[in-house]
């Protein structure tokens, strides 16, 4: 890998590290006119940002606190890896995907022809009936035997999201003990997530299908970060994994990076990445985008739920730009999503 073996070597090198430079953030407020507004906007995001990566890397604040400045030389590699796309965790275009993409996009689509496209990868119609079954999905106590029957339950907007989701959850299935729970609370915040930006778009008139999919990469990213911080310390003299400090730190810094990436890759629509970027890099004063908005309302219910630290209701109506009877509506389709997961969980 180019720039490997000069950064190993620079591990022991006598040399001041550099300085780090200034973090991204999951959520960005597009800000007010007033700039006490803004100011407290972007306080009560940094805050739900904290209980969130709290509750993902089961940590306590000053864990999550704690100066990850002696870590340079991991977030340097990092950061070379990512320039240099040499991302060993980055997954490649799932083989199935542009040919399901042109098909939902294409009104003229029929049942049968969506049907034949997902039957053609065997693991991809095994992974859509677990998704089509599981308490985020199933629409009925009736269970879905076949693809043609989750497609003619669901419809065409239902089954989108569920494939969706039967994408990306291989990827983000845990791979050991260790990262057992961050991969079990990853996934259930990136689902809580995509549903609200999906149903802000709903609300508003966008394509809320494609809100869906794109409102769960940031949770991937999240994955993929954590993996290759666990790649690059194994190298380092003392192998010593990295702590929640240093994951958040990363996490914070390079997931939008990490969220285009996949996008580049996997050859999304450009509309992917403008709801990146306008989540990454809002415009001050202007509306908010749902992806941006629904990634706060998502991660709100989700630690809610969790019963875990986070935001009133009046902190999190300065952070959004919804009306409050729409956040009311999000909320009671969030709580009965996260409430049927966990009815099935304790059966």
């Amino acid at each position: 890998m180019p720039g490997f073996f000069s950064w190993i070597s620079g591990l022991f090198a006598s040399k001041p590290a550099k300085p780090l430079a200034k973090e991204t953030r999951l959520f960005n407020p597009a800000g007010h006119r007033q700039e006490a507004n803004a100011d407290t906007s972007h306080q009560l995001a940094r805050q739900l940002e904290e209980h969130l990566f709290c509750w993902l890397l089961d940590a306590e604040p000053s864990d999550i606190r704690k100066d990850s400045s002696t870590a340079t030389a991991i977030l340097d590699e990092l950061l070379n890896r990512l320039n240099n796309r040499h991302m060993e965790e980055l997954p490649r275009q799932p083989l199935s995907l542009p040919m399901l993409m042109r098909a939902l996009s294409d009104e003229t689509t029929d049942r049968q022809e969506l049907t034949d496209i997902i039957l053609r990868d065997p693991a991809l119609t095994d992974q859509l009936l677990q998704i089509a079954n599981s308490p985020y999905f199933r629409t009925s106590e009736h269970t879905i035997e076949s693809v043609d029957q989750a497609v003619f339950m669901l419809g065409i907007n239902g089954i989108r999201n569920v494939i969706s989701a039967a994408i990306m959850r291989p990827m983000m299935a845990a791979r050991n003990s260790r990262e057992a729970l961050f991969a079990q609370r990853v996934w259930r915040w990136g689902l809580t997530c995509a549903r609200s930006s999906e149903q802000i778009g709903r609300l508003q008139g966008a394509d809320s299908s494609s809100l869906f999919m794109v409102g769960l990469l940031p949770a991937l990213s999240y994955i993929i970060v954590y993996r290759e911080l666990q790649r690059i310390s194994k190298v380092l003299p003392d192998g010593t994994p990295p702590g929640p400090a240093l994951i958040h730190h990363a996490m914070a810094r390079y997931h939008w990076t990490v969220c285009q990436l996949l996008a580049n890759e996997w050859s999304l629509p450009p509309k992917f990445h403008a709801s990146l970027m306008a989540a990454e890099r809002p415009v001050p004063g202007m509306q908010h985008t749902p992806l941006a908005d629904g990634m706060v309302i998502g991660t709100r219910e989700v630690l809610r739920h969790a019963r875990q630290r986070n935001l009133s209701d009046e902190d999190l109506a300065r952070i959004v730009q919804l009306p409050p009877s729409q956040i009311e509506q999000i909320h009671g389709i969030i709580k009965t999503m996260l409430q049927n997961n966990s009815q099935s969980s304790s059966a």
